[in-house]
Formats: C-alpha cells, structure tokens, sequence
C-alpha cells in the first residue's frame, strides 16, 4: 500500500516523512501499523488529540449521537448539539474562572480562527497593522502566515506577507533584552515608522518556535502595554490550550484576560474539526456572514468537545497533568540534560522541549528522532532549523507509557553522544 502515496499523492505531504509506516488504528496512547506494530504517541496528532485516540467516553456520545441521526451539518444554524456546547463551555470553562467572552463558531481549522481574529481586531480598531512574534505560528493561509515567523513557510505563499510587524519573543539572547520596553519605545517614538498595530498576536508558549515559554510577569506587562495603548491583544490557543500547559487556557498562569482567544485543535475532542474566536462582547461588531464558512458548525464535533469537557470537569485530569509535569520536569533535567550541559529543557504542564542547538544541532536531532520512531516511539522535531524535540503526548497516557516514551528519548540521545 505505501507506493499509491507515493505516487498519487502532492509533495506537499510531510509528517508521513517523518514517521514512515501506514497506520491502522490507534488507542489512547498507542498507534498501530498495519503490520500490527506498536508507536507509542508523543505527537498528539499535533496537538489535537489531548484526550487520547479513540477515547471511550467521547466515542459513546458521538455513536449515541449518530445512531439517533442527529443533525450532521448545520452551517451557524441553531441545533441542540451547538447550543449544549455552548452551555458547556460557559459553564465548565468561562464561569469558573470569570471569564465573559462571545463565542464566534469559525471555518474548521485553527488558522481560520486566526484570520477572524485579525479581521476583526482592524474592524474594531480601524487600523491595519497587527505586531507578532519572532518565532511565533499561526497557521498556513495568507494572513496567518504574514503573522508566521518561519521564513520558509513565508516563502510558500508567493507574494509579499504585509501589514504585520515582528517584535523580539523573551528567549535566547533576547532574555537580557527588554522587549515590553523595546514595544513601549516603539509605539512611543514619533520617528520609529512603525504604525501603532490594531492588535498584538502571541503563543504564549511557543509551540513551532522550540517550546519558548514566555514568564508570566513578561505576559502581565504585555497585557498592561495593550491596555494603555488602546491595542487589542490576541491570545492563540490553538495548541497550547485546552489543558495542555496545565489550565484549560495557557495564559491563566499569568492572571490576565486576553481582549481575544483562539482556540483549535483538541477543542473538537475527538480529532474533529473545529475552530472557536473568543471575544470581549463590545468588540462583537460583525455584521451577519461577514466571516463565514460552510463548516463553521462541525455538529460532530460540538457533541465531542462537550464530551470533552465533561470529562475536563468531573475526572481528576487537572491533578494527572500537574503529576506527569513533576515527573516530565524531573526526568528531563536529571536523565536527559544530564547528558551534556549543552542540552536545554523547557516547558510546562505536558508540553516540552529538549533543545539540542548546541548539541549536534539539525542533523543531530533528525537522527535522534529517526531513532526514536524505530524504537516504537512518535516525536516531533520544532524550533529554528528543527532542532528541539518535542514532547507533546496525549493529556491522559498512563505514567507508565509516559515513562516508557520518555526512556526511549534518554536511549536515543544517548547513543548519540559526541
């Protein structure tokens, strides 16, 4: 079977690169070959898969929900399946930590979200710039990808990516470099040349970037520079949400409120498409279908995503997170960066990132994560020039998996000593 993707399908194809085997079926934690091998998942398809494959509890509700003949597109039309989820999300999710946001039910993907938002941040403002981040992602189609860093990405699009200004991410060299105040300067300076932007638009944890965590006193000074110059500021939750670094939203840990939230990705519960905007109710001006799609009301998907945070609300899942963060962060900075001091571990919550820049570099990396794969283990390369792997695995694998997973990265990295 693998020759007829060979040569059927686009070039364009990459994660199939990565992981060189056709797939059959998966479970929780686990993904099967056809061949009846075992890969133990740290990829998450990407992140949207945060409450396992093929979860027992989602899949019920989904075959309960089909076997009744429940509406299965319903474009932004009123149905049952959208209005519980929405009752859901207010009531599991906005409420307990008062949160008052709209809902705004976008295209299938997370890069629609984002163009929504960008949209509508230059409707509410009247102006055109938005500032993002060195090292930022956030998505694929044309005004996503003018706020996308990665310069090879940029170059897919084929003409000139305008009206979004870069400004320096906390990391790196930049650590010793203030860039609230760089920001401050900017929009202060009559001479900069720099347009005061409608929005500012982050990760507040990097995801594609290398897994950069910004600190969260530098997330509260950002905040208080949008306040105090009339910017709206544009949280992309899309990987980083839905209890991946801990909270059910990633910025939670700074004790800020975003003026707009994007969410994607595990949102949809079960891998299903689905995007939401989450917006400060003045800043609801839309005029009807003036942002639209023929999949913005995924009905499937409402009925997975409520399943899902039901089962964010009753399970012990925040306390399971909290415990494999301990052990990731243990593990990590014990076993593995003890390996060489040039070795750099980062994260939180079940989101991490073993950079190896200075260890072996690109090449490196690539051979390490080759390694994995044949030992039974899916990671994912991410950060400038792929050189960081990344842990990103399912919210609910046993510890017992996730210590198996992460025993095969320590064997790896250290086959590769040099």
């Amino acid at each position: 079977m693998y020759n007829i993707f060979n040569e059927y399908e686009s070039n364009v194809r990459s994660y199939c690169r990565a992981f060189p085997e056709v797939f059959s079926k998966a479970k929780g934690a686990i993904v099967y070959s056809e061949t009846g091998k075992e890969y133990i998942d740290f990829f998450a398809g990407a992140g949207a898969l945060n409450y396992g494959h093929n979860n027992d509890y989602i899949k019920s509700k989904l075959l309960e929900y089909i076997e009744a003949d429940g509406i299965t597109h319903g474009l932004d039309m009123h149905t049952v399946a959208k209005g519980n989820f929405i009752e859901a999300f207010i009531e599991t999710i906005l409420k307990p930590i008062k949160l008052n946001y709209k809902i705004q039910f976008c295209g299938s993907t997370g890069t629609n979200a984002v163009e929504a938002a960008m949209k509508l941040a230059r409707k509410v403002k009247k102006r055109h710039g938005i500032f993002s981040f060195m090292g930022g992602f956030h998505g694929m189609s044309l005004g996503s990808l003018s706020a996308t860093g990665n310069l090879a990405c940029r170059a897919g699009a084929g003409i000139p990516l305008n009206y979004v200004t870069f400004m320096p991410y906390p990391h790196d060299f930049m650590t010793t470099f203030d860039t609230i105040d760089y920001m401050e300067y900017v929009l202060q300076d009559v001479n900069s040349g720099i347009d005061k932007p409608a929005a500012i638009l982050l990760e507040t944890v990097q995801c594609e970037g290398g897994v950069i965590v910004a600190p969260a006193e530098w997330l509260v000074r950002l905040r208080e520079l949008c306040t105090r110059h009339d910017i709206l500021l544009i949280c992309d939750e899309i990987q980083v949400g839905c209890g991946r670094t801990g909270g059910f939203f990633s910025f939670e840990r700074a004790g800020i409120e975003p003026d707009i939230v994007l969410l994607s990705k595990s949102i949809g519960g079960y891998g299903l498409p689905m995007s939401i905007l989450l917006m400060k109710p003045e800043l609801d001006i839309w005029q009807p279908g003036e942002h639209n799609g023929t999949f913005r009301g995924n009905q499937l998907a409402f009925i997975a995503a409520k399943a899902a945070l039901e089962i964010w609300r009753d399970s012990n899942l925040l306390k399971e997170i909290k415990e494999k963060e301990e052990y990731l962060n243990e593990f990590l900075n014990e076993e593995v960066s003890s390996i060489s001091n040039n070795i750099k571990i980062r994260g939180l919550g079940m989101l991490w990132g073993i950079d190896m820049k200075d260890y072996g570099g690109e090449e490196n990396v690539m051979s390490i994560a080759k390694q994995c794969f044949e030992r039974g283990l899916i990671i994912e390369k991410t950060g400038r020039n792929d050189t960081v792997l990344k842990i990103m695995p399912p919210l609910t694998i046993s510890l017992e998996l996730l210590k198996e997973g992460c025993s095969i990265i320590a064997k790896a990295i250290s086959s590769h000593k040099f």
